[in-house]
């Protein structure tokens, strides 16, 4: 088998759907599996799966273990050559495996690979591509230089480039079981956040060169899968301490400076609340469909102050101030995100019917909680 699809779910049943979709798509012409593994959530994720993906690899745990013991749990059953550890609130392009796996091919001494990550609102994700975060590239992203040369983000390779970059993001990495199996897979002593920084660097002290691949998008519903509230802080900066603590050797002085590091950042993260939602002047809603069923469904919701239309719109327009809704049925996910891409920054929201589905989907800010439209 090629290929083996690994998704840890928690509790975000509608995105899971749309994930496994857009996947199930993106596998067509391949010999690949996806397998499920849910953290014991709290919502109908697994009766959804049982429902709708019988077919379908479940590993349902009775508690939530977490995202490394979840994802290696998944990976000691898959049968694929190469693995990929994907995110449930995320959805990829039609082409994006065979591009990615083609890609790997011409990369003999290849570690991990990532690609192109772009949130709700059609922006690029800058942590798609990261160098290796230590206490002075962190400290410079903190005094807000994260982009500055040799800073926190990989700016040695544009956003739609390619190349060999540090440290990639655990909402996609794809790489060879037998790397993943040789390096000891994801380390358990992190229970969410971190892992994939301490994976990716622990692949390359390996002998092998984790890449980076911007010719294909992954939209990420960045927040989703996350509340950003004091629990988080103290699993994520909880998380690089531990990741400095047993993969970098350093001094008792910088240890000091470590700790207080961490110590501010939680503090000046908490002080920094929510992000803003800068497109809240919507003018207007817009479904690009060509099913008369599915617009007068969702007039029920929008009401007058919605229209339909045809995707040669978006060919000829930039739309500015409108809720933009794609229906997945109509329009490859390839397309959507190129006009997300094409029409983000300019006041507008973005939602998707997935295919076969009656809600949409969608996340006005990059580092909140997404919205679900059931109708």
């Amino acid at each position: 088998m090629r290929l083996t699809v690994v998704i840890l779910n928690y509790n975000v049943r509608y995105f899971l759907e749309q994930c496994i979709l857009s996947v199930e798509r993106s596998l067509k012409n391949l010999n690949a599996e996806i397998i499920v593994v849910d953290n014991n959530s709290p919502d109908d994720s697994c009766d959804m799966m049982s429902d709708l993906f019988p077919h379908i690899k479940l590993i349902a745990n009775k508690k939530n273990v977490g995202f490394a013991t979840a994802n290696n749990q998944a990976v000691a059953v898959a049968k694929g050559e190469y693995v990929c550890i994907l995110n449930p609130d995320t959805a990829v392009t039609e082409d994006c495996f065979e591009k990615v796996l083609k890609y790997a091919e011409t990369r003999p001494k290849m570690g991990a690979l990532g690609t192109h990550l772009m949130d709700g609102t059609g922006c690029y994700l800058p942590e798609s591509k990261r160098n290796l975060p230590t206490p002075y590239v962190a400290l410079k992203k903190m005094l807000g230089r994260g982009f500055s040369k040799n800073g926190y983000y990989a700016g040695h390779i544009s956003e739609r480039g390619q190349g060999e970059v540090a440290i990639l993001v655990g909402a996609f990495m794809l790489l060879k079981r037998s790397i993943y199996k040789e390096v000891g897979g994801f380390d358990e002593d992190y229970f969410m956040y971190g892992e994939d920084i301490d994976f990716s660097y622990r692949i390359e002290k390996a002998g092998y060169k984790n890449c980076y691949l911007g010719s294909t998008t992954t939209l990420h519903y960045k927040g989703e899968s996350t509340v950003r509230d004091n629990t988080y802080l103290k699993r994520f900066y909880g998380a690089m301490h531990i990741f400095y603590e047993k993969q970098l050797s350093l001094s008792f002085w910088q240890r000091g400076l470590v700790k207080v590091g961490v110590f501010g950042a939680k503090v000046l993260h908490s002080l920094k609340g929510k992000s803003l939602i800068a497109n809240n002047n919507i003018e207007k809603a817009i479904v690009f469909t060509n099913d008369f069923a599915l617009l007068k469904q969702l007039s029920s919701v929008y009401g007058d102050g919605l229209s339909s239309s045809a995707i040669a719109v978006l060919e000829d327009t930039i739309v500015h101030n409108t809720e933009i809704i794609f229906d997945a049925d109509y329009i490859s996910y390839g397309r959507i995100f190129m006009f997300m891409q094409q029409m983000s920054n300019k006041g507008n929201r973005f939602k998707i019917k997935p295919p076969g589905c009656n809600f949409l989907l969608g996340s006005d800010q990059s580092d909140d909680k997404g919205s679900v439209v059931k109708f």
